[in-house]
Parts: C-alpha cells; structure tokens; sequence
C-alpha cells in the first residue's frame, strides 16, 4: 500500500476511532444495524482501494490522490459520527444555558428566526438547502482538488478536516451543548410552512439521547449533535478556503457559504455564539494543520533522501 504522509495520518486516525468505537460499544452493551455500517465501510474501503490501483499502476495519478481522498473521508466521517455518540448519555453539565445568555445579550432569539423564515418560505426553504449542502460541498472539493493536481491543498484539507471534526467532538464531551432546538417547542404551523432540518422530533430525540443514551445505532437515523462550535460553520469555513481558484467554483461555492451561517442558525437550531465558535476553531485548526503537514512532508523528503543514499551504496 503506497500512502503519503499525510494519508498515513488518517488512516491511522481512522483505524483508532474505529477500535475505540468498537470497544465502547461492547461495554456499552449497544445494538448496532451491521448491515447499514457494512454497506457504508464498504463504499469508503471501495475508493480507496480503487485510488491505490490507480496509484500503484501509475495510470494517473491525480485520480488517485482523489479517489483516496475520497475513501478516507467517507470512513472517517462515519468513524467520528459513531465516536460522537459513544458519549451519550452527557457525563458533565450542558452549557447552553450560558450561550442562550449570550443570544439575549445579543437580542437573537432561535424561534424569532425560524418564525421569520416560515413567514417567508422561499428564504425557508432556500436556507434548508444551503444547509443541506454542507458535505457535498467538501466532497466535491476532496474530487475538485484531486482531479486538478492539487495535492498539497488536498492533504492540508483532510487533515484539517480530521483534526477540526475530532476537537469539536472532544470539546463537546467536557462542554456538552444541544442548541435551543433541545429546549425550544416551535408551533405546528412552521414545519408545515418551510422543511426544517431541525424541528420538534429533532428535539425530543436529543432529550431523550442526552439522558437516556443510544440503545440503538443505525447510520439511518444518527443526528447531529455537537452545538458548540457549529461544525457546519467549521466546513463552511473549509469550503471556502481550500475551494479551487477557479471563477465557476467560486461562483458556485461563495454564496452558498455566505448564506452558511443564517441557514446554520434557521435550519440547524444553533446558538449565535455556535456560529462564531465554528469560525475560531477553523482558524485555530487550519493553522495547526498547516504546521503539522509541513513537518509530515519534511520528514518524509528526509525518509526518501535516505532511502535514495542507502540505494546508491547498494547499487555500487
């Protein structure tokens, strides 16, 4: 198997959260749907073994970086996803009552939004789309960049990915908050008006998971959890950043994001504070990354460097 640096990184993450999850479960004593997460591991091993074929060939190897890529977010996401709920029920205090201090300080109230949207269901209904976008926006910059070359950006993206999701989920464990959908009933009349990604059901389910925990895990049905800070902020923020330079890219992916964070309030029953705690961790975490891919690629030009010398004095 023939990984870059950064690559082995991530598989190595990936491999970790799934032994983590693995054991938890056990002691957890929790039933899981096999059959769905098979179909899921599948499809993610599936392109990255594809992504490998095309690299150990050399066929084209901008495919492979891709296609890679592509297998590792898919496994990884689904990693976190089931990582996250291994801490269910809460173990410590949520914290939202502090943020909806803020959103006062602030005049933001979550129900006067989504009652504003529902008066206006094309802006309602716009927003659920925006905030539907979220990961098929990242995979098509994990595609985008690959395809085009950009390896560098490639990896820079993954791991700051990786690292972003896995610290949100981390700060979550200590500081657990469900935003004012968990706390807040909206009228019957405003799911009937606009498709909201998150409404009462929404809710409820995150009431009973906050004392109650999962019994039962199914890739059908796992809901988002963290508040503080919106990860969908956080893939905003990257799908901004790493998009390509290219003027139909950025046409396509600039305003959507720019609509990223109402939709985020609106349909992903946020915090105001979740908003701004998503754009501070990207910042934090992207520079990081950056530092951390730079002494990946130095040690591994040192590795090959040495690998060469040890040939050559073979060779003679």
């Amino acid at each position: 198997m023939r990984l870059f640096a950064a690559e082995r990184l991530v598989l190595g993450f990936i491999a970790t959260l799934f032994v983590i999850d693995a054991v938890l479960i056990a002691i957890k004593g929790i039933r899981v749907d096999y059959a769905g997460y098979l179909l899921c591991v599948l499809a993610g091993v599936g392109v990255f073994i594809l992504g490998q074929l095309y690299r150990t060939s050399g066929r084209d190897l901008r495919i492979a970086v891709a296609l890679i890529s592509g297998g590792l977010f898919i496994l990884f996401t689904l990693a976190a996803s089931i990582f996250n709920y291994m801490f269910l029920p809460v173990a410590f205090p949520a914290i939202d009552h502090v943020l909806f201090g803020v959103d006062a300080a602030f005049g933001y109230s979550w129900t006067g939004v989504v009652l504003w949207a529902a008066t206006h269901p094309w802006i309602g209904t716009g927003l659920f789309f925006v905030y539907a976008s979220s990961l098929p926006q990242l995979l098509v910059i994990v595609l985008t960049l690959g395809f085009t070359g950009n390896q560098r950006m490639l990896h820079h993206f993954l791991v700051t990915g990786v690292l972003g999701a896995f610290a949100c989920i981390v700060f979550w464990i200590f500081f657990p908050t469900f935003g004012p959908s968990a706390y807040v009933q909206l009228p019957q009349w405003v799911s009937q008006a606009i498709p909201l990604a998150v409404d009462n059901n929404y809710g409820q389910e995150l009431n009973r998971l906050i004392t109650e925990g999962v019994v039962y895990l199914s890739p059908k049905n796992v809901l988002g959890l963290i508040g503080f800070p919106s990860f969908h902020i956080f893939m905003a923020a990257m799908s901004v950043w790493f998009m390509p330079r290219h003027w139909a890219v950025m046409a396509a992916i600039l305003p959507i994001n720019l609509l990223m964070p109402l939709a985020v309030l609106v349909q992903g029953g946020h915090h105001l504070s979740d908003v701004f705690g998503g754009l501070a961790a990207f910042v934090v975490i992207c520079a990081v990354s950056s530092r951390l891919l730079n002494r990946l690629s130095a040690r591994e030009l040192t590795e090959a460097a040495a690998a060469s010398r040890i040939q050559i004095v073979a060779a003679e």
